[in-house]
């Protein structure tokens, strides 16, 4: 498997992916396993390509099985709930850091097709993201649905993000994680 900065030849497949595990076409028994929930359009896709902000996984037969976004907190305001999110920095803080738009990015959603979930492609392709947005970003911020519980466990267990803050928004409660971006997750 290969793990590489994404490109507008990886949009169709990011979409398809997209669209499989998008919370809004998947059953309730099918989200157990999880789910992301932002849909991205490919003109969105194409803005983040832009900052270098996709990285993908390909199986051996050059098909992506994965992918994860990481982007400033100004491209991430076109959704309401990152505008929400960032509202909630000044009362937070991580390892004795404020959290600002400037010392942080959001990282996420992150998606692994099913068949390929437990085989580590989820450290390999945080620590891609890590090593390129280390080079500007202290710090990594993210939310997750509080009933998308495999995607907690995989963050908080799996590459060590902490629990920072805990919110409601659109009728769903979340938690807000943070990660120390000088840290490895590959052991």
């Amino acid at each position: 498997m290969k793990t590489r900065l994404g490109n507008k030849a990886d949009i169709v497949e990011i979409l398809e992916l997209q669209e499989k595990y998008l919370f809004r076409n998947m059953t309730d028994a099918e989200r157990k396993n999880g789910f992301v929930t932002t849909p991205f359009t490919v003109k969105q896709i194409d803005e983040i390509i832009g900052e270098n902000g996709i990285f993908i996984t390909e199986n051996e037969k050059e098909e992506l099985i994965a992918y994860a976004f990481a982007g400033s907190w100004s491209y991430f305001e076109q959704w309401e709930i990152f505008k929400f999110m960032v509202s909630r920095f000044p009362k937070l803080s991580f390892k004795g850091s404020e959290i600002t738009t400037t010392n942080s990015f959001q990282y996420g959603p992150v998606c692994i097709a099913e068949n390929y979930r437990g085989k580590g492609i989820l450290n390999r392709l945080f620590e891609e993201l890590r090593i390129e947005f280390y080079k500007k970003y202290p710090i990594s911020v993210t939310f997750i649905n509080k009933v998308n519980e495999v995607s907690k466990i995989a963050h908080t267990k799996k590459l060590g993000w902490e629990i920072i803050d805990e919110f409601d928004f659109n009728n769903n409660s979340y938690i807000g994680l943070a990660f120390d971006m000088k840290n490895s997750v590959l052991k």
